[in-house]
């Protein structure tokens, strides 16, 4: 018999965060979040999205042991204001049980309901900045901090309990052996003279925070038209800007300027992490919190996580003047391999600014829908 209990106190809400350690004991490829971290996401107290947003976690029991979780999330800025009434649900993982999966799934269809949505979408998580889509191919790649890791039966209960494909992503890498300076280093020249522009290095965080607010206004401007895009709000600004960049080496941010210092164009690019979170097994302390500084700095595999180009600067070249600057950092550092972030499968724009280093598709994910 399958029990299904809201995760209302600290002791649950940390069951619900490390449930995964137990389904993925045996994995290679699962790569675990930061215990910490995970549970401030779902601390009203601690993550302003609770403000715009409500989320209900549940976890699923089978003899009297944990074997399932969900988080049902109502983003009220994309309900309200948007007009678009879905149901959103993320952080689903469950052991291979068709009766487990249906039991979470219902009761996010019963707060859908019960809310007068029209539908549901899954998994994602409260904005665009979190992680997204259910891995439907490259089980035998390691996961990376920013994206689920899925078993590969996922799917499967997807499409029995109904489920449609919504929207396709893909992960991709290459080398940085195949990225070709000559490709850009004369047009990032003649483009930063053409239009004034100034490529800003930075090797301390605290340089880069008078241009993060108005990264993430770029960044609200750039991705607008992207499917179920979410705007970042004023008060959300200060709180990525605290989990991310502290993560982030200041001389992998690359800004863009033009004469009167405005902001058209930035790049975040993360180092990847992956074997360092597996060892630390999701804690900071006493030597997590050493080991993610080594691998800051040491690291030879990076992760692109954001790129955005200001529309009156889109199809003019400036991304030339960000891939010149990180040539240079990279090379100076040694790093090996480029690891990009999922992006929407039928992002034709983006394919084309990275289609001469040659990438890889390693990884595809999907979200899928069901109508309430």
């Amino acid at each position: 018999m399958i029990t299904i209990k809201k995760a209302t106190s600290k002791k649950h809400t940390k069951e619900f965060v490390t449930f995964p350690f137990s389904l993925y004991k045996d994995s290679n490829y699962w790569i675990p979040p930061i215990i910490s971290q995970e549970i401030k996401t779902f601390d009203s107290s601690e993550n302003p999205i609770f403000k715009d947003a409500e989320a209900t976690l549940f976890l699923a029991y089978k003899d009297n042991k944990i074997v399932g979780r969900i988080a049902a999330i109502i983003n009220w800025l994309e309900v309200k204001d948007q007009n678009v009434k879905k149901m959103r649900f993320g952080w689903f993982d469950f052991i291979d049980d068709l009766e487990v999966s249906k039991a979470l799934l219902n009761e996010v269809y019963k707060i859908g309901k019960q809310n007068h949505l029209e539908y549901t979408e899954g998994p994602v998580g409260f904005s665009n900045l979190d992680k997204v889509g259910v891995m439907t191919s490259g089980f035998n790649n390691a996961g990376n901090m920013v994206a689920w890791y899925n078993h590969d039966y996922y799917y499967n209960h997807y499409t029995t309990h109904g489920f449609v494909t919504e929207k396709k992503y893909e992960e991709n890498r290459f080398p940085f052996s195949n990225v070709k300076p000559e490709l850009f280093f004369r047009l990032q020249e003649m483009i930063k003279k053409r239009y004034q522009l100034t490529a800003l290095k930075f090797t301390k965080t605290e340089e880069v925070m008078p241009y993060a607010d108005k990264m993430f206004d770029l960044f609200n401007e750039t991705y607008n038209d992207l499917a179920s895009f979410v705007k970042i709000t004023d008060i959300q600004k200060a709180y990525f800007k605290k989990k991310f960049l502290s993560f982030i080496n200041p001389e992998y941010i690359k800004f863009v300027v033009d004469k009167n210092d405005n902001l058209v164009a930035f790049a975040i690019v993360m180092p990847r992490f992956a074997e360092t979170l597996q060892d630390i097994k999701g804690k900071l302390f006493p030597f997590g919190f050493l080991k993610i500084l080594k691998a800051k700095k040491h690291s030879k595999d990076v992760m692109f996580y954001l790129i955005g180009v200001h529309k009156d600067y889109q199809n003019k070249g400036v991304h030339a003047i960000i891939f010149n600057e990180y040539y240079n950092t990279f090379t100076e550092k040694g790093i090996q391999t480029c690891y990009r972030t999922a992006e929407l499968a039928d992002n034709d724009a983006i394919r084309k600014i990275w289609k001469n280093m040659d990438p890889e598709i390693y990884v595809t994910r999907e979200t899928l829908r069901k109508t309430l």
